[in-house]
């Protein structure tokens, strides 16, 4: 397939635009500069020629390839979120291109202590002649997720300059919020109007995840007991000791993300606040099924209770919230939606591979709101951190994959 590509220009314009979210933000978007590359986005599907792109006062954007084919056609959507994660900068991100790749290990220009190893990055040694992409080493890199954003446009692009290529209609949906778990909250799928998604966000070329975890929050509230701390003897119970000693007592070498793989799930504090009297403790649970799920969620309960009665006079609430759940539950209903995918891939010249991934995507949480949504590789590596990268030949065959899959759906139906 010969695609005049425009993704790497496309991507470096739009990792330039600092779209951080924020978890501790109750507004929709939690940031509003979410909504600066919202509008960028609107400007050039409409110069492209998609006369329907909007933003909504949410900021997510919507838009319509309308179908050229008498066929009847599933309705696709193509899915990619704006936003960067909180737990790295994505302000002032100043990408640098490492053209014809040779296997060494990359130092980042602007802080030499930050290096991209292979030993760290293996992946990095099936790029050899390829063009990558990386940070200064000051921020990250905002490939997760505007990789899937300049791929989709791409593709969309490409789709609308090729008439000859017959396809349905085809659905745009970028969203917010996605690094905090909020990605699909606000997303009216009825305006959408879409049989079936698929979110542009994965990893290793090749690859379509069918499987996420599901996942749960928890938020552990401890009251103590404050005094002066000059008469305070069997008195004061402090709720930040408690706090620490619940996180003390957690398991080291299992059930945490830095001693699981695969499918195994972990109980993961994320953060604590808090003083004397009420201290508060975030987790994140996952597992691959529900029942597992709460099993982690009982043990750390049974945990907590264990380490209060060395506090009789203290208490604690313990709060558990859905965030999403297992998406193949969803997707194993209709195997089309991954088969074509599977198919799209191999079109590329790409051997495909079905996989997990231990986190999830906007997806998931599409697949249990009517949208079966499965996640193809967007080619982003090491994300959240300031050794993010991505292979600019990767994000090619991601744009060919896309212009594949809508000619597969026409095809087939």
């Amino acid at each position: 397939m010969k695609i005049n590509h425009t993704v790497t220009e496309r991507f470096l314009k739009y990792v330039k635009i600092d779209t951080q979210s924020d978890p501790n933000s109750e507004t929709c978007p939690s940031t509003e500069k979410q909504k600066d590359l919202g509008k960028v986005l609107v400007k050039e599907l409409i110069e492209i020629g998609i006369t329907d792109a909007n933003m909504d006062e949410f900021g997510y954007v919507y838009a319509t390839i309308p179908s050229n084919t008498s066929k009847k056609v599933p309705v696709i959507c193509f899915c990619a979120h704006m936003d960067t994660s909180p737990d790295c900068s994505g302000k002032d991100v100043n990408p640098q291109l490492v053209k014809n790749y040779d296997g060494k290990d990359i130092v980042l220009i602007n802080d030499k202590t930050q290096i991209i190893k292979t030993k760290d990055h293996p992946s990095l040694l099936k790029q050899i002649g390829n063009d990558i992409i990386t940070t200064d080493g000051t921020t990250l890199l905002g490939a997760d997720n505007k990789a899937g954003i300049a791929e989709i446009m791409d593709a969309a692009l490409h789709l609308i300059n090729h008439s000859e290529i017959k396809h349905g209609t085809i659905k745009i949906l970028f969203t917010p919020d996605e690094e905090i778990g909020r990605g699909a909250d606000k997303a009216d799928l009825k305006k959408l109007g879409a049989d079936y998604g698929y979110t542009i966000d994965g990893e290793e070329l090749g690859h379509i995840e069918n499987e996420t975890f599901s996942a749960d929050g928890v938020t552990i509230k401890f009251h103590g007991v404050s005094t002066h701390p000059g008469f305070a003897k069997n008195k004061m119970e402090s709720a930040i000791k408690i706090a620490c000693d619940l996180v003390a007592a957690l398991p080291k070498d299992k059930m945490c993300p830095e001693a699981t793989e695969k499918k195994e799930p972990f109980v993961h504090p994320v953060s604590i606040s808090g003083g004397i009297e009420e201290s508060v403790l975030q987790f994140i649970i996952r597992a691959f099924d529900e029942e597992t799920l709460k099993t982690q969620e009982d043990f750390l309960k049974n945990l907590t209770e264990k380490i209060i009665k060395n506090y009789p006079n203290s208490s604690f609430d313990f709060i558990v919230k859905e965030q999403y759940r297992n998406m193949k539950q969803v997707l194993d209903k209709n195997p089309a939606i991954v088969n074509n995918a599977l198919e799209a891939i191999k079109r590329t010249g790409v051997e495909p591979v079905l996989s997990s991934i231990r986190g999830g995507t906007d997806g998931s949480r599409f697949s249990y709101m009517g949208l079966p949504c499965p996640n193809i590789f967007a080619g982003e590596h090491a994300f959240h951190s300031k050794h993010e990268w991505v292979s600019i030949q990767d994000m090619e065959k991601v744009v060919e994959t896309i212009v594949n899959l809508c000619m597969i759906w026409e095809e087939k139906s």
